[in-house]
């Protein structure tokens, strides 16, 4: 496996969505005897991570979205390059605070199409079906007529997005006779659902999205290029703000500090500036520092750190820190809509 997911990493660097290997190491202090190690990029929370903290109610669709797009992209750029993951999940998705966007770790069960090595691939529950097969005959000795090609890492993608929406976990469901006689009327189902979150978007363009995906004939599932162009990605949904206290980014968003008084009067409105300028300044360099006077963002403090292992740290340290007599709430806030001056209007 060591070989193998290296083999890969090397192949696939310089993505943004795929973890970045850095180099190749040997731990001669473990247990068994020297083991090979491989160097890979800190990243952050998993999907798995997000899901146990959406309490079963499901996953934004700012973060379904943002999900979606850049494993897509992290699919289209591997499959493009004749490689399948083949072992995609929950937990091999991890959020990057630096880079801002989520990125597919775990190469161990990758292969180059045509040239599958091993026939156990995938992890239960995300299995695509001929890949199940594939592992039935291959416990009885058997060889399978079909391939597994890189359909397989759709399918999984699909089950996941599923999963974020409903927040469930679907192993039992995607096992079951029911859904393998009628799949497409368990997603309808569970689109259709009052406890859904997200029951009063539209929700129809991710339901076709994962229906795609979702086909038992990998003949008929959608490509990751062809998945990229569904409308369901031209929708702008914000996030909510337990999105931006889940996934960490280099900018803080600091709420319930400044009263519109302190915001009208010119000296008072710099003294405080000076003050959380000096405050933020003990977890980190500032890069810059934003309080708007009118909305979006009236009153709102906005604190760029130079990366994001300083904005963690303040972030824990000034969540609950009383200033000026209120409880300072933080959350993070995303680089990219801060550097374009673009504040969430509505982040409930």
């Amino acid at each position: 496996g060591f070989r193998k997911e290296r083999a890969a990493l090397e192949h696939l660097r310089g993505h943004r969505n795929i973890v970045t290997l850095y180099g190749v190491f040997t731990n001669h202090y473990s247990a068994h005897g020297p083991s090979r190690c491989l160097l890979l990029e800190l990243l952050d929370i998993s999907v798995s991570e997000l899901l146990l903290h959406s309490n079963s109610l499901g996953c934004s669709m700012w973060m379904i979205q943002h999900c979606a797009r850049d494993v897509l992209e992290a699919l289209a750029f591997l499959h493009h390059k004749g490689y399948v993951h083949a072992d995609l999940k929950p937990r091999n998705i991890l959020w990057s605070a630096e880079d801002e966007c989520f990125k597919l770790i775990d190469f161990g069960l990758s292969f180059k199409e045509g040239n599958q090595d091993v026939k156990y691939i995938q992890t239960d529950g995300y299995r695509a079906p001929e890949a199940e097969l594939q592992n039935c005959l291959a416990q009885a000795g058997l060889q399978s007529e079909t391939e597994c090609t890189s359909a397989v890492d759709l399918w999984s993608l699909g089950i996941v997005l599923l999963e974020m929406f409903s927040g469930m976990k679907l192993k039992h469901t995607v096992q079951s006779q029911e859904w393998k006689t009628n799949s497409s009327a368990i997603i309808d189902r569970i689109f259709a659902s009052e406890g859904v979150v997200n029951s009063a978007i539209p929700a129809y363009h991710l339901r076709d999205l994962i229906k795609s995906m979702l086909h038992c004939d990998q003949g008929k599932r959608a490509s990751a290029e062809k998945a990229l162009c569904s409308p369901f990605f031209s929708i702008p949904f914000a996030p909510h703000i337990e999105d931006l206290v889940m996934l960490p980014t280099p900018v803080l968003r600091l709420l319930n500090i400044l009263s519109d008084v302190s915001l009208q009067c010119e000296e008072e409105y710099e003294d405080i500036v000076d003050d959380i300028r000096e405050e933020c300044q003990k977890y980190g360099s500032v890069v810059s520092l934003l309080i708007p006077k009118e909305n979006p963002g009236k009153g709102q403090v906005f604190v760029e750190y130079a990366n994001a292992g300083d904005s963690k740290a303040a972030q824990k340290m000034l969540t609950g820190k009383i200033f000026d007599g209120k409880f300072v709430v933080a959350t993070f806030y995303p680089l990219s809509a801060y550097k374009r001056g673009y504040l969430y209007q509505n982040l409930l």
